[in-house]
């Protein structure tokens, strides 16, 4: 087995047949077929169900995929390792982070990695919860991932590399009363507007009112997950919502009312990523997220 044919397999997983694969390395689509055919020869089994233009991985090839990813990935910080010497002129850092922790800070942290280095190209992904994120990094589908718990797993590490407010979202127009600040009793009486079960959006909010008011019994008026929809939701009235401070204060520009939670609620900020050698670009990246 060589790294082109574990690049093979990967292009057609990832792209989800023979042709799309060939074309996306570029290849051509019999060179490609029958590097994987002699992998499946000198593995003993075949890796793919192929049924007519569709291919689907048999059990054998869901096993080959983790190490396959991790082997590529190794060899990317092996060539890197060679090249960093001379600077990073190019390459390719891939990215997985929580869709509220793009706004800030990952959007200031690419664009100083960008203007640092800008041959490298930089890829983000969007997770389907936290659970996904983590298995993102651990698999090598990503070098680094940006989330908001350390992780419970060996293989990992976690950096805090800061904290981010909670605040609450209202309906323009809400009355405050002399206020400052909205009390868990009192964020609890709106019909809120949430992500699904899972989400960090939803655990953060389920925590805030447990822990502040384990008595408070909030009525959920909204459940989307299409998180770029919870602000426009609250500002048609459709509730109120728990966001970081960030985007509650793109709200608050908006229209919405937007109010600190009393006592303050908080989430960390978490750099996550592999045990283990890091890429050149990945750990320029890693020092700019510690504050370098």
């Amino acid at each position: 087995m060589d790294l082109r044919q574990a690049q093979y397999v990967i292009a057609v997983v990832d792209n989800g047949s023979f042709t799309a694969a060939a074309a996306s390395i570029p290849v051509s689509q019999p060179a490609l077929s029958q590097a994987i055919a002699n992998l499946e020869r000198e593995l003993g089994t075949p890796l793919f169900h192929r049924l007519g233009r569709s291919v689907s991985l048999t059990a054998a090839g869901e096993a080959f995929v983790p190490p396959a990813r991790q082997m590529l990935r190794d060899a990317e910080v092996a060539r890197a390792a060679v090249t960093a010497v001379a600077g990073l002129d190019a390459g390719r850092l891939d990215l997985v982070s929580l869709p509220t922790l793009v706004v800030e800070p990952l959007v200031e942290l690419v664009g100083r990695f960008r203007r640092a280095h800008p041959g490298v190209l930089v890829r983000i992904s969007e997770p389907e919860d936290s659970a996904d994120l983590i298995e993102q990094v651990r698999s090598g589908e990503a070098e680094l991932g940006l989330g908001d718990t350390v992780p419970d797993d060996a293989s990992l590490e976690g950096h805090l590399i800061g904290r981010q407010r909670m605040l609450a979202v209202l309906p323009p127009g809400t009355d405050l009363g002399s206020s400052t600040s909205l009390a868990a009793t009192r964020l609890a009486s709106f019909p809120l507007i949430t992500t699904p079960r899972g989400t960090s959006t939803r655990r953060l909010l389920t925590t805030a009112l447990r822990d502040r008011d384990p008595d408070a019994d909030p009525a959920i008026g909204v459940v989307t997950e299409h998180r770029e929809a919870i602000v426009p939701l609250v500002m048609a009235g459709a509730g109120a919502a728990v966001l970081p401070e960030p985007l509650a204060r793109n709200a608050a520009a908006l229209g919405a009312t937007v109010a600190p939670l009393s006592p303050r609620v908080e989430r960390e900020v978490v750099l996550v990523h592999r045990r283990g050698a890091l890429s050149p670009a990945a750990e320029v990246f890693r020092a700019l997220a510690d504050g370098g």
